[in-house]
């Protein structure tokens, strides 16, 4: 695999004491100076005795040393080795930093970490009490369960509207003709188990006032609570009968101790429940479908049988009622034998209590984001209502995952298994996630940019959550790209995606939010108790900080000094009209033409300039006492030098920033006539060169060739800044009134296939990661001094106003924010329900940047 080089590691950067050399010379000189005090008179007779001893006593040892080893080379069994690559990095963890444990901890024990459901509720503990929500709609004329997100459910709409990432959030759900309405709230009061109880109110009303009468005349939800460990849960005496006796189940767990669940309702509802004992939890909706099947065909009735496995794991009660209706379900821990106040607690957390405390928790939540992005004046109140959205969905969509990642293996390496792929350690991760119903779990590349905004609403979340991320490093200074940990999410994932590649990296945003936490540090815009936290957590970080970038400086650099570029891509393929570079995150964006070594990529340039500017501000931070600080320093110098990035990447003819590498031109996919089993004809889409690739400039304007502008290396009064703003503002090159081109319509692979079944993802469409950053920029250019300003200025309130319009229209017209927005039309698309990045357009209405 490419970017197999020499690594360094912590180990070998830890200087020998000063002391060990020193030790060593003044043994030997001791020894040296001790006199023989043996008396010259000794005979030879007793000197030939004692040697005659000393030989026969070798002679016995060297023969019992002759037959270990006979032994050993006989009975020899090799020893498995435990590869580098899944070898946890040798330091303490930052998550056993003490601003993470105690109150803090417990406060974040439970909550919505299930993102991939519909409604989902967990601990942050890998053997988790789980709860959830299913409920039937119908689809294509027949009932179909809802339980975790999908765009083939075909809902009008769903995410949530408030959220503050602790204590609370309020969804809306409509599909067809019911509007589903969830809220989850959580308690601790002086009785409560650890990490305390909480409760959902499910509100089900029509949707339209003229809802089909069948349709509309009743509702049939689902609600589960499952024991990851396998402990038995026990049925409610009465759960029939939920008017007289609320408790619906009961068990113990070893967290929060004995525990009870609870269902209150004012209107009349139905309860029927099924009982199962399995260990999967990730198939319960195949398990539901089942019973409810089975029920429709014996009795001709659509309801759970009242029936249990022996010592259940999992309990699904059925609730059902005419709509509307409104239902409390509330889990009430450390419940113990005897409770007086259980009754109390269960009162304060349904019916008018809770309806009470939803509503201040709804007031809190618009105080704090009124007070967190100041939007008075600056956007209209649907802008608002779509801001509010973001920041919701995106703290409502994190999770918490435990398991093991999967790592693919050299080919050549001989193991047992015959995937060559082996697990890593187990590990926990606690991140956001792009979009719940595509990519419900961790990944690296968009993690800097969720921090960007989750770092303003809430720091100890954020550093929480950038904790557990550095916390997956392995010894050489590694982090997975893309977290699939345990079932559930391997259950999202097709298999020959699963494995990640321990040669390839991803751009480490996370440097993003860390560069911001070091400013703030710097201009003292953080409380004493946030100073002293991030400090204690930059402090501890260092050394993992500095293997990362470690890792990146020795695998993906290139030939020349200060040169880097993206491994793994494939220079075999014949597929590809541009041989992908996933690990960049830009996956298809025109590179070189044919991969090899001699490539030089501006975007891998710029991460590693912002990595660098980081670790010498933390040097300086804690005035560390090695020539670390003056290395990055020398580093950022380097990088940052206009002459030298101009030398290796600038195009005068083009007046843009290029990679560089071996490329033509001259490419194109042809269909090729192949002949296969049986002499059967078929036809595949080849890439056929037609001219030989030559070390050149790659001439394609798009995101990567603002890295420069982005990264503010660019002079303020430099004629070259005139040339950015310039591209950024032709329309015939990347501006659009919905946003900028991720790649000009100039390009020769502007908006092409890359295969027959691989459509354009970053040769063309609008995203608003790389909007805001360049936003970013020219916010930055508009207030320095020199002769742009102005047109900074203008380009800048421009941009701006088209991508906050094209967002929230889109957010209200279809309920949902996109992956990725049409340059053409602005309309959403790719992944729907993608608040990942995306939910920066909320910084962009509060023009908050780095």
């Amino acid at each position: 695999m490419s970017g197999t080089g020499k690594r360094s590691n912590s180990r070998s950067r830890v200087k020998p004491s000063k002391h060990a050399s020193n030790d060593r010379d003044d043994d030997v000189s001791l020894r040296r100076r001790i006199p023989n005090r043996r008396p010259r008179n000794d005979s030879s007779i007793r000197i030939f005795n004692v040697d005659l001893k000393i030989a026969l006593g070798l002679s016995v040892v060297a023969f019992f040393f002759v037959l270990f080893l006979i032994y050993n080379l006989i009975n020899h069994v090799p020893q498995a080795q435990i590869p580098r690559v899944v070898t946890p990095f040798p330091a303490p963890k930052l998550m056993d930093l003490p601003q993470f444990q105690g109150e803090h901890k417990e406060s974040l024990y439970w909550g919505t970490y299930r993102p991939h459901a519909y409604l989902g509720i967990r601990a942050r503990t890998p053997r988790s009490l789980i709860g959830g929500l299913m409920w039937l709609g119908v689809q294509d004329g027949r009932y179909s369960l809802r339980h975790f997100c999908q765009d083939s459910d075909g809902l009008s709409q769903y995410g949530w509207t408030d959220h503050d990432g602790r204590n609370y959030g309020h969804q809306m759900i409509v599909d067809q003709e019911m509007e589903l309405a969830t809220s989850f709230l959580k308690s601790k009061g002086e009785d409560s188990g650890y990490g305390g109880d909480w409760a959902v109110r499910l509100n089900v009303q029509n949707h339209k006032s003229n809802a089909n009468e069948e349709l509309s005349r009743s509702a049939h939800l689902f609600f589960y609570l499952a024991d990851e460990d396998g402990n038995a849960l026990t049925v409610g005496e009465d759960t029939l009968g939920t008017s007289e006796n609320s408790l619906l189940a009961s068990g113990s767990q070893m967290d929060i101790g004995n525990w009870q669940l609870h269902l209150k309702s004012e209107d009349h509802l139905e309860v029927h429940y099924s009982g199962f004992k399995t260990p999967h939890i990730h198939n319960l909706s195949d398990l539901v479908q089942e019973n409810l099947g089975l029920q429709i065909r014996k009795f001709n009735r659509l309801q759970l049988p009242d029936s249990s496995d022996d010592y259940p794991s999992i309990l699904v009660f059925q609730i059902s009622a005419k709509i509307p209706f409104k239902a409390d379900i509330t889990l009430i821990s450390g419940t113990g034998l005897e409770s007086p106040r259980v009754q109390k607690r269960i009162s304060s957390l349904t019916g008018t209590s809770l309806t009470s405390q939803l509503k201040e928790k709804q007031r809190e939540f618009d105080s704090k984001f009124e007070k967190t992005f100041n939007l008075d004046n600056k956007v209209d109140s649907e802008s608002i209502i779509a801001g509010k959205a973001a920041i919701g969905n995106l703290l409502g969509g994190i999770g918490y995952f435990f398991g093991q990642s999967k790592i693919a293996l050299p080919k050549d390496l001989n193991l047992a298994s015959q995937d060559n792929s082996i697990l890593y350690w187990p590990a926990e991760l606690y991140t956001a996630v792009p979009s719940r119903p595509f990519f419900p779990r961790g990944f690296l590349w968009d993690e800097g940019f969720h921090q960007l905004l989750i770092r303003r609403w809430d720091t100890r979340i954020s550093l929480d959550i950038v904790g557990h991320w550095l916390d997956l490093m392995n010894i050489d200074g590694w982090i997975p790209r893309e977290q699939i940990l345990g079932a559930e999410a391997l259950s999202k994932v097709p298999k020959e995606f699963v494995a990640q590649l321990p040669s390839n990296g991803n751009p480490p945003t996370l440097f993003l939010v860390l560069r911001e936490l070091l400013h703030g540090l710097k201009k003292n815009k953080f409380t004493a108790a946030e100073s002293n936290n991030i400090s204690s957590f930059l402090k501890q970080a260092y050394v993992r900080l500095e293997a990362w970038f470690q890792w990146f400086n020795t695998t993906q650099s290139g030939k020349e000094i200060g040169t880097y570029y993206w491994h793994g891509r494939d220079h075999t393929t014949t597929r590809q009209l541009n041989p992908q570079t996933l690990s960049s995150g830009f996956d298809d964006y025109p590179r070189a033409s044919h991969p090899s070594e001699d490539e030089r990529h501006i975007d891998l340039r710029f991460w590693m300039l912002l990595a660098a500017d980081c670790m010498h501000s933390i040097s300086e931070l804690f005035e560390e006492e090695n020539n670390f600080g003056k290395e990055y320093d020398t580093m950022v110098k380097l990088l940052s030098d206009f002459d030298i990035l101009n030398q290796m990447h600038y195009d005068n003819a083009y007046g843009a920033y290029f990679d560089f590498g071996n490329h033509t031109e001259k490419v194109r996919l042809r269909w090729e006539e192949t002949i296969v089993g049986h002499n059967y004809p078929t036809r595949e889409l080849l890439r056929e060169v037609l001219e030989t690739p030559k070390l050149r400039l790659v001439p394609h304007i798009g995101y990567v060739s603002l890295f420069p502008f982005m990264g503010r290396i660019i002079p303020a009064d430099s004629w070259i800044l005139e040339k950015q703003l310039d591209l950024i503002s032709n329309r015939s090159i990347l501006w659009t009134d919905f946003g900028l081109r991720s790649l000009a319509k100039t390009s020769s692979i502007y908006m092409k296939h890359n295969t027959e079944h691989d459509a354009p993802y970053w040769r063309g469409p609008i995203w608003m990661n790389m909007n805001y950053m360049i936003l970013s920029s020219l916010y930055h250019y508009s207030r320095e001094d020199g002769p742009y300003k102005d047109k900074a200025k203008t380009i800048y309130g421009d941009l701006r106003g088209n991508l906050i319009r094209n967002v929230v229209r889109n957010y209200h017209k279809t309920g949902f924010f996109w992956e990725q927005y049409d340059q053409r039309n602005g309309k959403g698309k790719g992944a729907r329900v993608f608040t990942g990045w995306t939910s920066l357009v909320l910084l962009i209405m509060a023009e908050a940047y780095p």
